[in-house]
């Protein structure tokens, strides 16, 4: 079996442009604030989407796929860890990715969504990596 992943490239191709335009920018700028809050969006839908693509991939390894479809968001990151999908530094990466989007979708507010834009430049290797993985055929 082959994931589709063309949904998550598509949004880390936009990712990537939002990022490229929101460095040209300077903080005080409309033009800052929307392409900032473009990066936010595409980071939340990456994650969402990765998590969502993972759990898929890591179905082979449970008895049904009812088990891991009830995996929550971060021990899908920790299974995915165990099974060899990822390394353990890559693991707690994503999770911390997950903390940041918690704070950045329910504490509104500029700080929060810097603290995404910082991580982006790690976000985008490890969601690159993601890709390759879950991208790869596997039996079912």
């Amino acid at each position: 079996m082959r994931l589709n992943t063309d949904f998550v490239e598509r949004c880390l191709r936009s990712l990537i442009a939002s990022m490229e335009q929101l460095s040209t920018k300077e903080p005080d700028d409309v033009f800052y604030d929307i392409f900032r809050a473009a990066c936010v969006k595409e980071f939340e839908l990456i994650l969402e989407q990765s998590n969502t693509l993972l759990r898929k991939r890591l179905r082979p390894y449970f008895a049904s796929n009812r088990e891991a479809d009830q995996l929550n968001f971060k021990d899908v990151y920790r299974h995915s860890a165990k099974r060899g999908l990822m390394s353990v530094e890559e693991c707690e990466r994503w999770i911390r990715y997950r903390d940041i989007r918690n704070r950045t979708a329910h504490e509104y507010g500029e700080q929060y969504a810097e603290m995404a834009v910082q991580a982006l430049p790690d976000f985008v290797a490890d969601a690159r990596r993601l890709v390759e993985v879950v991208a790869e055929p596997f039996d079912v």
